[in-house]
């Protein structure tokens, strides 16, 4: 069987960010903790998981202090890096809702439309032959409560925003007949500092992942 090759792109969540009180700084949980390790080892020696989860990282908006954070100007050089390419799973959004962005749910969605336009949009890379790679939207849970004063303004008003992030991206992924997965389905952000996953939180998301990648790469395989 021919190795599956799934490119995860993120932001903390993604990257394994170990939620502290004090907020920041902090490391990463081991890879075999984080849930891009726990959906590898799922789904078996046969898949090969590539990850690019940077902290901050947006959807497509350019960030006021650091420039390396907009997902859609950074996505389409990891593309051509790592074609070829079966699946790329994105997971974005929780930091545009950050109250200095100002953004409605539905204009982080349409950030989104624009990193799945291109992965849709990426094949041949740099010179080769391979295949655009299929896509899986994933909403990011919502933001508990944030027990430090500079989260609570850094992201004022962004609960609400990632409580309606799921519905505007279900929408998108229908738009754009790719698919979805809403991970408030199945965790929350329990970490202590209310943005940030904990070790289960990890490892739930990785196991219902796996089972949602294995489904759509299974479903092409027998198309």
């Amino acid at each position: 069987m021919t190795t599956r090759r799934i490119l995860c792109f993120g932001d903390s969540l993604t990257w394994g960010w170990v939620a502290v009180p004090e907020g920041a700084p902090t490391v990463r949980f081991p890879f075999e903790q984080r849930w891009t390790g726990v959906m590898a080892s799922a789904l078996g020696p046969d898949y090969e998981i590539i990850e690019e989860g940077l902290s901050a990282r947006t959807t497509s908006i350019d960030d006021p202090i650091d420039p390396r954070l907009n997902g859609s100007a950074y996505l389409p050089t990891a593309l051509a890096s790592h074609l070829p390419l079966d699946l790329v799973v994105i997971m974005l959004g929780t930091n545009d809702t950050k109250s200095y962005y100002r953004r409605t749910p539905y204009e982080i969605a349409l950030g989104m439309s624009k990193l799945v336009g291109q992965v849709l949009t990426s094949a041949g890379g740099v010179g080769t032959v391979y295949p655009a790679p299929q896509v899986l939207v994933v909403a990011p849970p919502p933001l508990a409560d944030m027990p430090h004063s500079w989260f609570q303004g850094m992201f004022e008003g962004g609960r609400e925003k990632t409580v309606a992030l799921a519905a505007q991206y279900r929408s998108l992924a229908s738009f754009m007949k790719v698919d979805f997965f809403d991970a408030g389905s199945c965790v929350t952000t329990g970490g202590v500092d209310g943005i940030h996953f904990t070790a289960e939180n990890n490892a739930a998301l990785g196991t219902a992942l796996a089972v949602k990648v294995a489904e759509i790469l299974d479903r092409r395989l027998a198309a």
